[in-house]
């Protein structure tokens, strides 16, 4: 997957599915999968420049999305269900349990929502940014938030001239914590959805991420980052490196799931802030409150601001459900040297993360995982990198533990940071005025 340019298309399989004649400056092109408006999966088609018929895109997405099982548990024969990509997949196919009938009603228009966008020194993006938010498909009262982190540039400021309402807010403490919760200190509504100014949401993104807070045990949802376009070498990496997006099942993880998991609890599972939603009342929670401030980029830390708030929202006894057809869009880092300092800082990031939970909670299941099943996992991806079964660069493998090495100490320096700037309750108001 990491040599030549990979295009990315999208396919909805309740229409018919024609050829793919624009890859001529391609060598392979991957294929999301949606079934009104949720992906399915996707399948990976080696092109070399040429088109791909619509017969051999059917043929891979059967194969993606394992027809046989699900004409199995239809009752219906693999013909049929490979016919229903050009003519309509009945929805039950794609359904994990076959039993939506006891979903809730959706959401009530009367929960209002403010989207929270933290930018820096992004003017085109965050314009894009805007542009889609203005444009969701929603009848509930939303507010959109913008987070300066970079005030003294004035770019923020320039974009919001054409986008009247928009709410800006200028925090010039330096970190993605700090940003996100003056958003969310500036925000009014029930929920608060926090995303980036580098993601491109569908029109009915909005109602789709907080349909599941029609359950009231239900505290945050999280959906899925799919990557915008893998034109480079290094964007097509970080989608071998795992990416942005965790799968296109349901999931949820609640008090249960926290107690359960003997090792440590994965939160990184369950999405990112990128594409998040919360309900507003967690924040002035004493068991939640806001981001912690030393941990996430922008900090010596790296990352981890999001992985720790879910952390406490488990702890604390809520539900978080993912829910992968509430998907955007994600720019990655088109070179390599952003993304080897993203991987650097992800490492740092992860360590810090388990390192928190450690001192702040007291969770001793870290030891074992910083102590031995973290470097396991290095030691096999770098076994199968030797044996020639993997396509992840040994170098990135290498720069990976240098940052796991590195996080106690990052983590200390951002503590120390922290503690010289403040906290985000101790400045609580830097909305500015329209």
């Amino acid at each position: 997957m990491t040599g030549g340019r990979v295009a990315v298309r999208t396919v909805d399989i309740r229409a018919p599915v024609g050829d793919l004649t624009d890859l001529g400056e391609y060598d392979r092109v991957r294929i999301y999968t949606l079934s009104e408006g949720e992906v399915l999966g996707f399948a990976e088609i080696a092109t070399w420049g040429d088109s791909v018929s619509s017969r051999r895109i059917r043929a891979a997405l059967s194969d993606a999305l394992d027809i046989k099982i699900l004409a199995a548990g239809s009752g219906m024969s693999e013909d049929k269900v490979v016919s229903l990509f050009t003519n309509a997949l009945e929805r039950d196919l794609t359904l994990e349990d076959g039993d939506w009938d006891d979903e809730p009603s959706p959401l009530v228009d009367s929960v209002s929502v403010s989207i929270v966008v933290a930018t820096l020194d992004r003017p085109d993006d965050l314009r894009h940014c805007l542009t889609n938010l203005r444009s969701q498909d929603t009848n509930r009262q939303v507010e959109i938030v913008v987070v300066d982190n970079n005030p003294s540039s004035g770019a923020a400021r320039t974009v919001l001239k054409d986008f009247p309402g928009v709410v800006l807010v200028e925090e010039s403490r330096r970190g993605l914590a700090y940003a996100r919760n003056a958003g969310i200190l500036a925000a009014g509504g029930d929920l608060v959805v926090m995303t980036d100014d580098d993601v491109t949401a569908p029109p009915d993104w909005l109602e789709k991420l907080v349909f599941p807070f029609a359950r009231h045990d239900v505290a945050v949802v999280t959906g899925n980052v799919l990557p915008l376009e893998l034109e480079t070498q290094a964007q097509r990496l970080f989608e071998i490196y795992g990416g942005l997006g965790r799968g296109f099942e349901r999931k949820e993880a609640d008090a249960a799931w926290f107690q359960r998991s003997r090792r440590v609890v994965p939160t990184w599972r369950l999405g990112a802030s990128a594409n998040a939603a919360f309900r507003s009342s967690l924040f002035t929670d004493p068991g939640v409150g806001l981001m912690l401030e030393a941990l996430g980029p922008g900090m010596p830390s790296g990352v981890g601001e999001d992985t720790y708030l879910f952390y406490k929202v488990l702890k604390a006894g809520y539900t978080i459900v993912y829910e992968p057809s509430a998907y955007v869009w994600h720019r990655h880092r088109s070179n390599m040297d952003g993304l080897r300092r993203q991987l650097f800082d992800y490492s740092k990031g992860h360590v810090a993360y388990h390192l928190t939970t450690l001192l702040r909670d007291r969770d001793l299941r870290v030891l074992v995982y910083l102590g031995f099943r973290l470097p396991l996992g290095h030691a096999r991806r770098i076994a199968a990198r030797l044996r020639g079964r993997s396509q992840y660069p040994l170098r990135l493998s290498l720069l990976e533990l240098k940052g796991n090495v590195t996080g106690p100490a990052a983590l200390w320096r951002s503590l120390q940071r922290v503690k010289r700037e403040g906290t985000s309750s101790q400045r609580p108001n830097n909305r500015v005025p329209d």
